[in-house]
């Protein structure tokens, strides 16, 4: 049976809590905090993700967009600009070497995002925000 994020990270932080603090009342203050973190993780990173969106500073609200846009014109370069650029380039007579982007490590964080993507789309028809 698999267990649920929220229960895995707290099963985890109690075992490092068992090994880093071995007196018995600094283990139940390290106990509490790790409750206590875990009820207000949520909400505390939804403030810090509207708090970005809403601040006017480019550096700042546009950090997650520019991530987006990098790795979708990483894939983009990959599935339509390579494959044409070689169609030219031997159509034309030319032997170029180009390298097709590295998505293994940015398939999961586009994925990741598009799938919080989704979640929004979902909140907004749903009438949970405005």
């Amino acid at each position: 049976m698999a267990l649920d994020p929220i229960t895995a990270v707290l099963d985890i932080g109690g075992k490092l809590i068992d090994k880093l603090f071995p007196d018995p009342a600094e283990k139940a203050r390290a106990q509490i905090t790790l409750l206590e973190l875990s009820q207000r993780g949520d909400l505390a990173q939804i403030a810090v993700n509207q708090a970005e969106a809403a601040n006017p500073s480019l550096f700042v609200s546009g950090w997650r967009p520019a991530i987006g846009w990098i790795c979708g014109a990483a894939c983009a370069w990959n599935w339509l600009g390579l494959p044409m650029a070689k169609f030219v380039a031997e159509f034309t007579g030319h032997v170029i070497m180009l390298a097709s982007a590295d998505l293994s490590e940015m398939l999961p964080v586009l994925l990741g995002m598009l799938g919080l993507g989704a979640l929004r789309t979902t909140e907004k028809i749903q009438g949970v925000t405005k």
